[in-house]
């Protein structure tokens, strides 16, 4: 067997170094070097692998610096780009979405499994299914290769399997037997399933073994760890036909220990002498020491310092004219702060690990668009998937239509449902927006029943039409790409005859978007964002760790099932160990390589201490140990601003212009409780929109009583309706409101107990007013009456709640209250109660009485009525008193935030008066 290991130290010159090491004549560049015979430098008889194509720059630079002259270089490829230059097999292995819903189908029918682990419904099978063939894969990477070595192989994995169950199950009690048994034949049974030749691991094995057969020329494999299970195979078998030289990092302890003796001493698990291939004695060349930097450290208070000091940090290196500099993403969300940071700083940032597609906006529409369904039309799903970008996009109206939508949704708190959706706007004769709605219901109903895969996303496409999503997706670059996979999902579910529901589908689709990484156009590589694994075999001028903390670094293990430690170390798997291993040693290349690295974390997190990582720890550790310095701290906070001190004043603003042409009761009470709340709503226009709420509030109640009494006095005056038969009237007419508010909002129930106790004592009040001669004239009626003054005037409007009539022909105004007889008698002998005066002014003053109707028991189980005293003379003070001030608006005078306290303490402008900032 011609194989055999170059190992090379993790210093700043490794391509230097191996280069020199294949150049020695038994080495094969330094063969193909000793036969040229015409002068030329021709390499290209030497196939050269390496783990990424950015590396191959690497190893023709060095190369070219070591020749110092032209040459052809050897033929260099990745292991993957080299598989997919062969011809295809006879068979196309079955894609992962495939895999998964053909597993996923299998498992639905298996009662049992949704009990052990605990799914409440078939969907959520799909992320065990998913588990379950990342499982099968790692068994098949790690035991394929024994398997197809001889015919032994699966007897020997079989017995591996019972042995590794067995070393699990010794120490734990007998219940729980059982359900581990269940587990692991689970698992060994879809491993066995996917293990054949249509599975994507043995067809890209015996692609590998048929290019090791048919090799021709020399090997260089060029890798920072070890080779895996089936790579080890492939370069086994090709050594049997041609040299094979693995180049790879050395961690043994001759090699690290004169490159940094500190990081040894520090961490002694990166070295383990008994691991690795056969070395060659004389292979690896003395090499001189590099001197080492070490890190420095950042400790940032929180998530936003943390991104603050990162990004002083980066900007400090540019403006020293770096423009190689690492960012290493350990803790994605700093990172992601960051980057916003640096953009904002227009430092652009190429992120090479790419965002899970999930997260992008595009995904973000069809999701929203999935909830809305699943919520039934639910109004704060509906509202998410308005207001997204994608949606209805052409639109010239769309961003007044999503407003309207919304205050219509908001003021009549309708908390979903397609009907009642459709019966809110048509009630208020909003056409075009009834349209929008009654499109997105269409759509919805489309989204019902069971479906195949290609079904499915032929609905979702044809969503993206119907709601002019799909121009503005392909316009987006992760638009594009959610396109491109509800395409490939279609194609690749052609043939698979299940069919599933709407949630299995929703299911499929958020794992799938959530597996797929969206990496966007990278024009600038000043700054780039990686992975810790991502840095191995390369070199930057400056490096930014971000997260370096306990709960960053090392990353949190992910433990599968019940796949422990115990049973990986068995099956040859990857264990928690090998794992952070392999991971410190990525971050002592990073610290060897690199000539500057910060480390940066956040001392706290929610309130609770943050410590930095336990190998930083030990690190510091070592150096008290050995008397030297600590390692240096680095803080950059931003650059100080000196602002000059401006005092505030109560805001007195002036706004002639603005004087709104109407004006309300409600409006005028906000001129009259405070001129700058008047100024802010009313003139600015500036409001809240209502809250959306589960449960109806004692507005709903109002508005449901004014539609009953209006139906019910208007029935009175229309028809002759005897004594005995009004009280089944009234309970008749409140059943069918109430009942219609029920099926909305079921808490509504507890408003209609509330309006059962007081429709007895209401009757008894209307009917003893009928006896005094009033009789209903109208209602719910909107009404204005415009005033004038010299060089202006104003619009008074509102809507009257009832009006009566005597036989006298004098007309009375009642306003509807749901408060008791004696807290309305109160209030109308308050001197700023202007609201019944008001509706007086409404009517052209011809009105001559004005009363407030309770609608709510008092102590004594009654209702009854507060009639406004001298009601003429109120008018004619209320008519002088808004026609002075508004007037005063008109001509420019002041509106100061004077509010008292009980009236700011609810105000919803206080935050732009700022009261208590200048108090």
């Amino acid at each position: 067997m011609l194989l055999a290991t170059v190992p090379i130290p993790p210093t700043p010159d490794f391509w230097q170094q191996a280069v020199r090491a294949l150049l020695r004549e038994d080495q094969p560049l330094g063969q193909a070097l000793q036969a040229q015979q015409d002068g030329v430098l021709d390499f290209s008889g030497v196939q050269l692998m390496v783990p990424a194509f950015s590396h191959a720059q690497n190893f023709k630079a060095a190369l070219a610096r070591e020749l110092r002259r032209p040459y052809i270089a050897p033929r260099i490829n990745t292991l993957s780009g080299l598989l997919a230059m062969q011809p295809p097999g006879e068979s196309v292995p079955p894609s992962e979405s495939e895999r998964l819903m053909q597993l996923y189908a299998q498992l639905r029918e298996h009662g049992w499994l949704k009990k052990m682990f605990s799914a409440r419904r078939n969907a959520d099978l799909l992320p065990l299914a998913q588990t379950l063939l990342s499982l099968s894969d790692e068994l098949t990477l790690a035991l394929l290769p024994e398997i197809r070595a001889n015919a032994e192989g699966e007897e020997a994995a079989v017995g591996r399997w019972t042995q590794a169950l067995a070393q699990l199950l010794e120490p734990l009690a007998p219940s729980a037997h059982g359900m581990l048994s269940d587990e692991a034949a689970l698992v060994w049974q879809v491993w066995k399933t996917q293990l054949d030749a249509h599975d994507r691991i043995v067809q890209r094995f015996d692609a590998m073994l048929t290019l090791a057969d048919q090799a021709s020329l020399p090997l260089v494999w060029v890798s920072p760890t070890e080779p895996e299970a089936l790579d080890a195979a492939f370069l086994s078998a090709y050594a049997q036909r041609q040299p094979v030289r693995i180049v790879t990092l050395d961690w043994s302890r001759a090699a690290i220990a004169p490159l940094h003796p500190l990081y040894l001493s520090a961490w002694e698990e990166l070295v383990r002498d008994d691991e690795g291939l056969p070395m060659e004695a004389d292979q690896a060349a003395a090499s001189p020491v590099h001197p080492v930097a070490l890190p420095r450290l950042c400790p940032a208070g929180d998530l936003e310092n943390a991104a603050i000091q990162s990004a002083q940090i980066v900007l400090r290196w540019l403006q020293q004219g770096k423009t190689d500099i690492a960012i290493v993403a350990q803790d994605r969300v700093t990172a992601r702060r960051l980057r916003a940071l640096l953009e904002r700083a227009e430092v652009a940032v190429a992120d090479e690990t790419g965002w899970k597609l999930s997260t992008t906006r595009a995904a973000a529409a069809l999701a929203a668009w999935n909830d809305l369904v699943s919520a039934r039309g639910e109004t704060n799903a509906l509202l998410d998937l308005l207001k997204s970008p994608f949606v209805f996009p052409d639109d010239a109206d769309r961003s007044d239509r999503v407003m309207r939508i919304e205050a219509r949704l908001r003021r009549t708190n309708i908390a979903g449902d397609w009907q009642a959706l459709q019966s809110a706007f048509a009630e208020a004769g909003q056409a075009d927006d009834l349209a929008c709605i009654i499109t997105l219901a269409k759509q919805a109903a489309r989204f019902g029943g069971r479906k195949t895969l290609a079904q499915w996303c032929e609905t979702q496409r044809g969503l993206c039409q119907a709601l002019g999503m799909e121009s503005a997706l392909r316009a987006d670059g992760a638009g594009e790409q959610c396109l491109l996979m509800l395409d490939e999902i279609a194609a690749e579910q052609g043939g698979l005859g299940d069919t599933f529901s709407f949630a299995e589908w929703r299911a499929l689709l958020n794992l799938r978007l959530d597996a797929t990484s969206f990496m966007p156009p990278i024009k600038d590589r000043r700054v780039v964002m990686l992975p810790l694994n991502g840095a191995r075999l390369r070199r930057f001028e400056a490096v930014l760790v971000i997260g370096a903390d306990a709960a960053h670094l090392p990353s949190p293990p992910q433990e599968t099932l019940f796949f422990s430690n115990a049973v990986r170390r068995e099956l040859n798997l990857a264990t928690r160990a090998t794992r952070q291993r392999q991971q410190l040693r990525d971050l002592t290349e990073l610290l060897c390589v690199n000539p500057e690295v910060v480390l940066c974390w956040q001392t706290h997190q929610d309130g609770e201490p943050n410590p930095v990582s336990p190998w930083i720890q030990r690190l510091e550790l070592k150096l008290a140990q050995q008397g030297a310095t600590p390692l240096e701290r680095v803080s950059l906070p931003p650059p100080l601003k000196s602002l000059g001190a401006v005092l505030s004043s109560m805001p007195m603003p002036s706004a002639p212009d603005l004087l709104p042409a109407s004006l309300s009761a409600s409006g005028f009470g906000s001129f009259l409780a405070c001129p700058y709340q008047f100024f802010a709503q009313r003139m600015l226009r500036v409001a809240v929109m209502d809250e959306l709420s589960d449960m109806p509030e004692k507005r709903d109640y109002g508005s449901w009583l004014h539609e009953i009494l209006y139906r019910y006095h208007a029935h009175l005056r229309d028809n002759d309706t005897p004594l005995p038969a009004r009280a089944p009237l009234l309970a008749q007419l409140s059943e069918e409101v109430f009942q219609r508010e029920m099926q909305r909002h079921p808490a509504a129930l507890a408003f209609h107990a509330r309006w059962q106790k007081v429709m007895p004592a209401y009757l008894l009040w209307a009917n003893e007013r009928e006896a005094e001669g009033w009789q209903f004239a109208f209602g719910e009626e909107s009404q204005s009456h415009a005033l004038q003054w010299q060089d202006g005037g104003i619009e008074l409007f509102g809507r009257l709640d009832r009006v009566d009539r005597n036989a006298d022909g004098e007309r009375a105004v009642l306003d509807y209250k749901t408060r008791t007889a004696a807290s309305l008698r109160q209030k109308v002998k308050e001197e700023d109660d202007h609201q019944l005066a008001f509706y007086g002014l409404l009517a052209g003053g011809a009105v001559e009485h004005a009363h407030y109707v309770a609608l709510e028991l008092g102590p004594d189980k009654k209702t009854g009525d507060a009639a406004a005293p001298d009601f003429a003379r109120q008018q004619k003070m209320l008519q002088q008193q808004i026609t002075t001030t508004m007037q005063a608006v008109a001509h420019g005078a002041a509106l100061p935030a004077n509010g008292i306290e009980s009236v700011c303490q609810y105000c919803e402008m206080r935050g732009l008066c700022r009261k208590g900032a200048w108090l």
